[in-house]
């Protein structure tokens, strides 16, 4: 089956986080028209988990007008980079303050690849030692709290817990113990 070509490209929008491209394209039957592609850098999601629970953050989210409960999470500021592993422990330390003596690497994610290239890795911190977040400016309004695993899953069912990421990574786990049980059989 033949793919979508791209014609021509264009940017129509810019800033140090993103780029709106717009790129006019041929579809298989070769018909045209654009494609509006949201170009992010990756970003990092980690489950601090400890006791049977998890290390979640609160935070206001503009877009949609609201505060939410999710799994630290974040990318590299302009003009900052390193690896994945990195980023992961940045954020969740920036966030939380917490430092982990565990890390897994549970898989590479797609943020909303019908518009955007966007992906994000997610990794299972474990073996936590608490200590002070150190957020950014517009994080300020950030709090993190425990909950247990039964807690989260109840709020997922109220409608309390609806990052689609973090609910994700969450499955991602709940893959990797279900692995790592039938291993031990």
């Amino acid at each position: 089956m033949r793919k979508i070509e791209q014609v021509s490209t264009r940017i129509a929008h810019q800033t140090p986080w993103m780029t709106v491209r717009a790129d006019e394209v041929r579809f298989p039957d070769g018909s045209t028209g654009t494609y509006s592609v949201l170009e992010k850098r990756d970003f990092a999601l980690v489950i601090a988990e400890s006791q049977e629970g998890y290390w979640l953050v609160e935070q206001f989210r503009y877009p949609i007008g609201r505060r939410v409960w999710e799994f630290p999470q974040g990318g590299w500021g302009a003009g900052k980079d390193g690896s994945k592993e990195e980023l992961a422990a940045s954020e969740l330390e920036e966030e939380t303050g917490i430092l982990a003596g565990g890390w897994a690497h549970l898989g590479h994610l797609y943020a909303a690849y019908g518009y955007s290239n966007q992906g994000f890795d997610v990794f299972h911190a474990t073996n936590l030692t608490m200590g002070e977040p150190k957020r950014e400016a517009s994080e300020q309004d950030m709090v993190h709290g425990w909950f247990s695993d039964v807690e989260v899953r109840a709020m997922m069912a109220r409608g309390e817990f609806v990052d689609s990421h973090s609910i994700a990574a969450l499955a991602l786990l709940d893959q990797a113990k279900l692995r790592q049980a039938q291993t031990r059989r």
